[in-house]
């Protein structure tokens, strides 16, 4: 179907995905009773939400700025594989019948085995880290950069990651429109890159001209070594995020697709826990700020947006009903017919009226292949597979005639946070996985 929205006034689609946090755990408290000051119904917290616990049950609870060590909670590693995600949201890693509603109850007890498994594996844990951790939601104070970003333009709070599992599968679905089967970030062999195409040769091959595409990284690349053909593609499409603020500031953007990558290291801005969730709001204001100050800021709409859930709290069931993109057989038997849980996600672009909470109309919720309808949309190019075919696009939030001037952050400071990282000199997962696939490419080369 032929867009008809305002996205042809799009020259630049930018997103940053950022690490492993759910929608209640970063904007569940974002507006208070569940709506908007122009009444618009919000899938949030009332506050009153609990699962069950050792001792009983484990109500939500708020992450203010004065809470002790706020912006490393939950304070480890919740765990995000298949079978840790169906222990979360079924109380029971054993895959679920088809079409069952989880009833989202077993955060508390997941997050306890987590903080055994991590014990025994000398993992760092923070100081204090309890079960109940897991149940704590940040409020708009905290956050006030991501916060202050959907209050001002537009928030998701119906956007599922892709799959029900862990960061390689999912951003394979946000890049490619499926995982061909793989459900795990590690193979029987290592981590092995994807072995099919994605959007960036998608858009290296439209006709008659290629549209414009980057990859701009804040520390070690991980998309340029997971397709075959970003692997292959000219190096003038990968950077550094000083030559992303560069050319935003010139113009120099390529009009297109741009996606931005933050740093993986426990010492760095992915937000993934237990890292520091103040580094990625840091990063978050430094998007946002170049992108405002660029010349191209009425043509932009940017995306910030989270790979998967990462163990964290959501009360919201994923749904059934995922068009599977095809015919490969799903690692521990899963058959692609599942959303993922809820993440947080937020529409950015002077095109956007405020305090917008945007969802798709019709039976198919937002996940991540609504990325890729999106650029197939704006620039005319044939769907990857059966999912993004299927997926909503994004241009109906362009709903302004005329672009804003206003700005939502104008005097916002982002945060910093107290005291010691527990994951500080330690190797991150990602940055294994980047050293892995950056080696195997080096030696296929």
């Amino acid at each position: 179907m032929p867009d008809t929205t305002q996205l042809d006034r799009i020259t630049h689609l930018v997103v940053l995905m950022q690490e492993n946090r759910s929608f209640d755990h970063l904007l569940g408290f974002l507006y208070p009773g569940r709506r908007t000051p122009s009444g618009q119904p919000f899938e949030g917290l009332t506050g009153t939400e609990s699962v069950p616990g050792s001792d009983g049950a484990v109500t939500v609870f708020r992450i203010d700025p004065n809470t002790p060590d706020a912006y490393f909670m939950p304070g480890a590693n919740p765990r995000e594989g298949y079978l840790p995600t169906n222990s979360q949201l079924f109380g029971d890693p054993s895959p679920p019948p088809p079409a069952a509603e989880p009833p989202m109850d077993g955060f508390v007890s997941s997050f306890a085995d987590a903080l055994r498994y991590d014990a025994q594996k000398q993992e760092p844990i923070y100081p204090g880290t309890a079960p109940a951790n897991i149940m704590g939601c940040f409020t708009p104070e905290t956050l006030p950069v991501l916060s202050g970003l959907a209050r001002g333009f537009a928030v998701c709070d119906h956007w599922y990651s892709s799959v029900p599992t862990m960061t390689l599968p999912n951003r394979a679905f946000a890049l490619a429109g499926t995982s061909r089967g793989r459900m795990d970030d590690h193979q029987q062999h290592g981590i092995p890159p994807f072995d099919f195409p994605s959007i960036f040769g998608l858009l290296d091959q439209h006709d008659p001209d290629p549209v414009g595409w980057a990859v701009y990284s804040d520390g070690k690349q991980l998309t340029r070594n997971d397709f075959p053909d970003t692997v292959r593609a000219d190096p003038r499409h990968f950077g550094t995020f000083a030559d992303f603020a560069a050319a935003a500031a010139h113009g120099t953007l390529p009009q297109g697709f741009i996606f931005l990558e933050p740093s993986w290291s426990p010492s760095g801005n992915s937000q993934h826990p237990n890292y520091d969730v103040a580094a990625g709001e840091q990063l978050m204001l430094r998007v946002y700020t170049a992108l405002r100050n660029g010349p191209d800021w009425d043509s932009t709409l940017l995306v910030l947006t989270y790979d998967e859930h990462g163990g964290c709290y959501d009360h919201v069931p994923p749904p059934s009903g995922a068009v599977p993109p095809d015919d490969a057989a799903g690692q521990f038997g899963f058959d692609f017919g599942r959303f993922g849980v809820r993440v947080p996600t937020v529409l950015v672009s002077p095109l956007i009226a405020p305090q917008t909470v945007f969802r798709a109309g019709g039976g198919t919720p937002l996940d991540h292949t609504s990325l890729l309808k999106t650029v197939e949309q704006r620039w005319g190019l044939a769907p990857l597979t059966r999912r993004d075919a299927a997926a909503p696009g994004l241009g109906d939030v362009l709903t302004l005639d005329r672009p804003r001037t206003d700005d939502p952050l104008a005097g916002v400071t982002a945060p910093t946070s107290s005291g010691a990282n527990p994951a500080e000199g330690t190797t991150s997962h990602l940055d294994a996985v980047c050293d892995a696939l950056s080696a195997q490419a080096m030696a296929q080369a």
